[in-house]
């Protein structure tokens, strides 16, 4: 399996003409998934060598602005990139719980229609993630109205026991996502490699003794 990460921004609070917002690409088997998705990250992607269109997942750590208001404009601009296809899978997007609503919102008031379809799979925090007064719970949000766009994400709690979130396993690999602690609830994404069984000749280790 190969693995190639292209940074697409490392800056803080704001982007600036030589350095984008937060976003980091991970190109695997002709996918890329994006991490994180701060203001100008779609210019960022023009000026690379990598296709926006192969986005297949995006992992967003927290909601601090600087992570993730490019992410209306990048599905945008995707969209406008696209052609209608019902078959084609919807993009995942995985994150604190109010991305959702955020993103329903801000397509719904700027009269977006993707051709595409999406699903947002949202990470429940706990309260020692921040400060106790910056606690908020989104999770009663639109709690009775569904979105249009796409099919229903998964709402992830936090086994008991458990010290990560289970996102994404296939045969490949494992993603999960991890507490931190910020100023508001934020996550870490870890990718792991399942074991791979090596190759023997058996007929020629025999040879050798």
């Amino acid at each position: 399996m190969s693995l190639d990460v292209t940074f697409l921004g490392t800056g803080s609070a704001y982007p600036s003409p030589s350095r984008g917002a937060s976003a980091l690409v991970l190109r695997r088997e002709g996918q890329c998934w994006l991490f994180d998705c701060g203001e100008g990250t779609q210019t960022q992607l023009m000026r690379s060598h990598l296709r926006a269109a192969r986005i297949t997942k995006i992992f967003i750590t927290h909601l601090h602005g600087d992570h993730f208001f490019g992410l209306p404009g990048l599905l945008c601009t995707l969209s406008l990139q696209s052609s209608p296809d019902p078959s084609k899978p919807p993009v995942d997007i995985y994150g604190p719980v109010g991305l959702r609503s955020f993103l329903w919102r801000s397509l719904e008031l700027s009269h977006s229609q993707l051709l595409f379809p999406y699903t947002v799979h949202e990470l429940v925090p706990t309260r020692d993630q921040c400060p106790a007064e910056e606690f908020k719970d989104f999770s009663g949000w639109d709690r009775d109205e569904v979105p249009p766009q796409g099919p229903p994400g998964r709402l992830l709690h936090l086994d008991p026991g458990e010290d990560s979130y289970l996102l994404v396993e296939d045969e490949q690999l494992v993603v999960r996502a991890f507490r931190l602690f910020h100023r508001i609830p934020s996550f870490g994404f870890v990718l792991e490699e399942k074991p791979r069984p090596g190759r023997l000749n058996m007929q020629k280790l025999k040879d050798l003794g």
